[in-house]
């Protein structure tokens, strides 16, 4: 049996949201319709517009369904001069002018009141940003759905969401904007999504958004990643017992005292991710290793093209070119359970003896 461990690339799809997709396929009308099936099919899009906007914590923000969090940075960036931190997602960082130097725990290092756009939680590395008030664009991708989220809360004027990050289908996602804040249509056409997005809604997209965004709201009110923290931290005291030489990228002495505290560390991680170095032994082939041996890891970033590289955010980082091409990141799940941990522990102490061999 294969063990899924990649969930900061993609999520599998929630039973809630395939129950509501499978639901809304039945739906006939165009929401621009002005019919009974069009009204229909227009109430049903403003129902999920709306479930997402409470589970966001933005009920007073303007939702512009998008096709997933690549294009809403689109939205939100283009024409704009943006200043954000060195390990920005490429979704971002191919947007951000000045890109601001970062400590070795990831964070901006000046408190410059210039930073305009930033991620909350990186998806490589799992570490957390202090994210100024009122800054322009805020990367919350990674973060919804995994720990307390509240939109206006954070006093970013946008947002950046994607479902498939949280159990909902691919190709959908959103830009949360606070009320006055304006962005230039990418899409023009018909006017849809409140003149910001032309062309005919995804609605089977939208109500499956909708609904594992409560779906996974419900889930971090009811501290289902508490335990999900858990087998991380157990997995990452396992895997230094097997190799003393191994970096774990963020985390701090006081998780090595508790293997079963499910609290998310003091450096301030999702707590799903690990992200751990091991010199020498190159991320790519620890990949294909444990993909032959049944596991789905990844050596950073998923929405490369299927490239493998240095991971730049590890070198921004202070990591050495080499060692960032060392680097291998596990992101568990809800469903993962403590067998598949121990089994990849297993799988990958075994696969580190034999690299020690060969090198020997």
């Amino acid at each position: 049996m294969r063990v899924y461990l990649d969930h900061n690339a993609t999520s599998p799809l929630r039973a809630e949201a395939r129950a509501a997709m499978i639901a809304a396929m039945d739906m006939v009308g165009n929401p621009s319709s002005v019919h009974a099936e069009g009204r229909a099919a227009k109430s049903l899009m403003e129902r999920a517009r709306a479930d997402v906007a409470e589970a966001f914590g933005a009920v007073d923000a303007d939702i512009v369904f998008t096709s997933g969090a690549t294009e809403a940075a689109a939205l939100a960036c283009a024409g704009r001069d943006l200043a954000g931190a060195a390990v920005e997602h490429d979704a971002v960082g191919a947007w951000v002018s000045d890109a601001l130097a970062v400590d070795a725990q990831g964070a901006v290092t000046v408190d410059d009141p210039h930073v305009s756009v930033l991620q909350l939680a990186n998806s490589e590395t799992g570490l957390l940003q202090n994210v100024p008030a009122g800054i322009a664009v805020c990367d919350m991708t990674q973060v919804f759905g995994k720990l307390p989220l509240d939109f206006m809360a954070t006093g970013a004027r946008m947002g950046l969401v994607s479902a498939h990050k949280l159990g909902g289908p691919k190709g959908i996602g959103a830009l949360v904007l606070r009320r006055g804040q304006e962005v230039p249509a990418q899409i023009r056409g018909g006017g849809q999504e409140m003149g910001r997005r032309s062309g005919t809604e995804n609605i089977i997209g939208m109500v499956g958004f909708a609904a594992a965004a409560k779906a996974a709201v419900r889930d971090v009110g009811d501290g289902r990643w508490d335990r999900v923290a858990q087998l991380r931290n157990i997995l990452e005291n396992g895997l230094e017992a097997a190799s003393k030489k191994t970096i774990f990228v963020g985390k701090v002495a006081s998780d090595l005292e508790s293997p079963n505290t499910g609290k998310i560390d003091r450096a301030g991680r999702l707590p799903n991710t690990s992200c751990f170095v091991t010199p020498g032994w190159k991320g790519e082939t620890q990949v294909m290793q444990m993909d032959l041996a049944g596991f789905a890891v990844s050596a950073g970033s998923a929405c490369s093209s299927g490239k493998v590289r240095a991971s730049r955010v590890l070198t921004a980082m202070g990591f050495s070119p080499a060692d960032a091409a060392s680097a291998l990141r596990v992101s568990l799940g809800l469903e993962t359970t403590e067998d598949d941990v121990l089994r990849f522990m297993d799988a990958w102490a075994g696969k580190l003896i034999k690299h020690e061999a060969r090198a020997a």
